[in-house]
């Protein structure tokens, strides 16, 4: 004998579908926003691309500017990127970002390199990006020159995210994962590390 779920897990199931819903709706959002100009970017097309209707995106974010706000916003991204012990760092951003493109199609922070195609939109991304991964490393690190060590070792991912996800580097996407974050940590951990005395 079956019984029907109570009202709870009907509640529960339902909160489940919206975050993957939202989940959906952020990576569509996120997606043109990487391929396209802010401006020219409709809400029809994000929902088209979510697979669901543009007033379940209004439902959810309220508006366009509303939804491409936490699209542009860093926080989520960074926590995973940034969580692992200082002296382990490098390798684990390396491998964040690739196994993100491998894995998922998305880069936690390859979107600032698409700051110049959304006019005013864009220097808000940048001074995100600034405030949410730059400067938050900066305040991991010790020793002297922490803005300019995590200002390089940021520009050293960003250069293998292009790479592995713009350029499409046929090298890098066949190499096995542990190979690259083997080559590649070692020298972002270099910028992340203080200098010797």
């Amino acid at each position: 004998m079956t019984t029907a779920p109570t009202d709870e897990r009907r509640r529960a199931a339902g909160r489940r579908d919206a975050e993957a819903t939202k989940t959906a709706i952020v990576r569509a959002a996120r997606y043109l926003l990487a391929r396209h100009a802010h401006g020219d970017i409709t809400l029809k097309a994000v929902a088209d691309r979510a697979g669901v209707s543009p007033p379940l995106i209004l439902k959810y974010f309220g508006n366009k500017d509303a939804l491409f706000a936490r699209v542009m916003n860093f926080e989520t991204d960074v926590d995973a990127l940034l969580d692992a012990p200082l002296d382990a760092l490098g390798r684990h951003m390396v491998r964040s970002v690739l196994t993100g493109q491998a894995e998922r199609g998305v880069d936690p922070i390859l979107r600032i390199v698409f700051a110049p195609l959304h006019g005013d939109r864009g220097d808000i991304l940048r001074a995100d990006f600034r405030t949410q991964v730059s400067e938050r490393l900066a305040a991991r690190l010790t020793g002297d020159d922490a803005g300019l060590r995590a200002e390089l070792a940021v520009g050293l991912l960003l250069g293998l995210g292009v790479m592995y996800g713009i350029a499409r580097g046929p090298h890098v996407r066949a190499a096995d994962i542990d190979d690259v974050v083997d080559r590649y940590g070692p020298a972002l951990q270099a910028q992340l590390d203080p200098p010797a005395p």
